[in-house]
């Protein structure tokens, strides 16, 4: 089932950080992961997912986006750990195998 979410994706606890908006989460993780789409989440290793929100529409998914991207870093971290302290791989619970230790 497809649901707009904007999801945050960290190479490693307080490592670098990739903000994200798609339709189908699991596919887009999946992509990301396997290395099917070259760039920024490949070059620097980003697959581990911290956050994700859902929203209703993709509209206001990519409203989120944007205002996350132009957010400070220590805002994203303070957002991450509010909800995800220990920066755990959010993945496996959607059926994703775990990413082996950075």
């Amino acid at each position: 089932m497809k649901q707009p979410c904007v999801y945050i994706l960290a190479s490693r606890e307080y490592g670098t950080l990739y903000v994200g908006v798609t339709s189908d989460l699991i596919a887009r993780l999946w992509q990301h992961r396997s290395g099917d789409v070259k760039g920024f989440t490949s070059r620097y290793r980003v697959y581990r997912l911290v956050r994700f929100e859902q929203f209703a529409t993709m509209y206001e998914a990519i409203a989120r986006e944007k205002q996350l991207k132009r957010w400070h870093r220590q805002w994203k971290i303070n957002l991450i750990e509010s909800e995800n302290p220990q920066w755990v791989d959010l993945a496996p619970g959607f059926g994703l195998p775990p990413l082996p230790p950075p």
